[in-house]
């Protein structure tokens, strides 16, 4: 078995993974890309869990659910009628596989246009070697690399409950809430974060009662205040039911579903019984046969790698990005280190801003932000003027029928420099990216508000939330 020497060998190809390895080749760099996900037929299926079982596929599911949502219930107000609406699960199921697909397809594609050399199976360290590290891909055909730059890319995996593990049939990761067979007639989920949220609403839209119990007292603290009441208002009325400020105690499963013990915020003793139970608390960074210890390579006390500002770690010529260090467990985030890592290692000055990095939970309505929020401002002690708008003035969201929500822009007291932008409502996710544009070049409310936006469009509620930091909204 012969040794292949690489500049660069990407351990992981997820979205900080794969695009790392495709712009370090682009540079000019031989670089190679280690990835073990499978497809249900043994072949390679890169992309990470964003790409096999979080972002892509709940996005899928997202779209199928809300396509029956509206069947059910907005249909009516356009003039549609329907009779004997049903949902069919299984192939809602094999079209969200299919979009998996698609995309695992398309990244093997792009690693033959950029010339990235691809090995299927798990990535590990063996030892520094002269001219860089050895690098053992265990797979089908097992290898040897050795390369002059490592960029580890291995990701997150789902935090357990303590004495429940997952076995993705009753107690379910990312991974099961994606792959329930049938609709649910109780479903329960720990944590109202990202995950939570997104795969309740899918299940519910669908026919399921959805409880989620959250440890917090309250919902979205990361978000502003303002946004987490306008949601949590709407996802009430929509029949999601949340518990705060619960403590979860002993998780049973029988062949009836899960029983879920738990203390509630007023200290008293509760049971929740549901067909499957939903655990979203968070995610761990995956070092999992990654023999960090067999070069050295730093862990933290979460068992992250430690890395510096430019995501270099105690190793020379060794890089960590994404969920597997610090900061925000997010995919674009780890593709902005990805690419900014390829561009040090070449060379170049790579860059990534984590004041400007947008969040998006893709439930409905969406809740997107950027910046500050307004109890982040109030902590720290700065003057700013804050100015929102409804979307239920704005015609273009009238139109979709879609009015929930509004835009909120924070600017600095004196400079009128943005500080923040949170939206709640249609396609926040879309419009958050005019205030991460205009945050990165510095602008002004007043920039955003003398900019002309297309009529109509639910892009104007941006302007006239920029208008109302000054008080002038023109439609409002």
């Amino acid at each position: 078995m012969s040794t292949k020497q690489f500049d660069v060998v990407v351990i992981g190809g997820g979205p900080g993974g794969y695009i790392g390895a495709i712009r370090a080749a682009q540079l000019g760099l031989n670089t190679a890309c280690i990835d073990e996900w499978k497809n249900d037929k043994g072949g390679p299926a890169p992309g990470g869990t964003c790409t096999n079982v979080g972002c892509i596929p709940s996005k899928a599911l997202l779209q199928s659910s809300e396509h029956f949502d509206h069947a059910g219930h907005a249909f009516a107000d356009h003039g549609i009628g329907l009779k004997d609406l049903s949902i069919d699960v299984a192939k809602m199921l094999k079209r969200k596989d299919g979009v998996v697909k698609q995309n695992n397809d398309g990244i093997l594609y792009l690693f033959k246009k950029n010339k990235v050399t691809f090995f299927h199976g798990r990535g590990s360290f063996v030892k520094a070697v002269e001219g860089g590290y050895e690098i053992a891909v265990a797979g089908a055909a097992s290898e040897t690399l050795v390369a002059r730059h490592v960029i580890v890319a291995t990701g997150s995996n789902a935090r357990q409950l303590p004495g429940a593990p997952f076995d993705e049939e009753l107690i379910l990761s990312n991974d099961g809430a994606l792959r329930i067979p049938a609709v649910p007639k109780k479903l329960g989920v720990v944590g109202s974060g990202v995950i939570g949220l997104e795969m309740g609403s899918v299940w519910r839209r669908l026919g399921a009662e959805v409880t989620i119990l959250e440890a917090l007292p309250g919902f979205l603290g990361a978000a502003d205040e303002q946004v987490a009441k306008e949601a949590q208002k709407a996802f009430v009325k929509q029949g999601l039911k949340f518990e705060f400020g619960v403590k979860i105690g002993e998780v049973k499963t029988a062949k009836s579903g899960v029983t879920v013990a738990y203390t509630n915020a007023k200290g008293e003793a509760a049971t929740l019984a549901v067909d499957k139970l939903i655990v979203s608390i968070g995610r761990v960074p995956n070092t999992i046969g990654l023999n960090p210890e067999g070069v050295g390579l730093k862990l933290d006390e979460r068992g992250a790698i430690v890395v510096d500002g430019d995501c270099r770690t105690n190793l020379p010529n060794v890089w960590a990005v994404g969920d597997v260090v610090r900061g925000p467990m997010l995919a674009h985030k780890a593709e902005e280190e990805g690419v900014a890592v390829a561009e040090r290692i070449a060379g170049q000055h790579g860059h990534v801003n984590f004041d400007t990095i947008p969040w998006v939970i893709y439930t409905s309505p969406e809740i997107a932000w950027v910046g500050r929020t307004e109890q982040q401002l109030k902590a720290e002690g700065r003057a700013y003027k804050a100015g929102s708008f409804p979307f239920m003035a704005n015609g273009r969201a009238r139109a979709l029928g879609d009015t929930t929500g509004f835009v909120k822009f924070l600017a600095d007291a004196k400079t009128d420099e943005i500080l923040g932008v949170h939206i709640v409502g249609p396609f926040a996710s879309e419009l958050i990216a005019e205030a991460v544009v205009a945050m990165e070049f510095k602008a002004s409310a007043e920039d955003i508000a003398r900019i002309c936006h297309a009529h109509p469009s639910l892009s104007e509620a941006t302007k006239e939330a920029a208008l109302a930091v000054d008080k002038r909204t023109l439609n409002f």
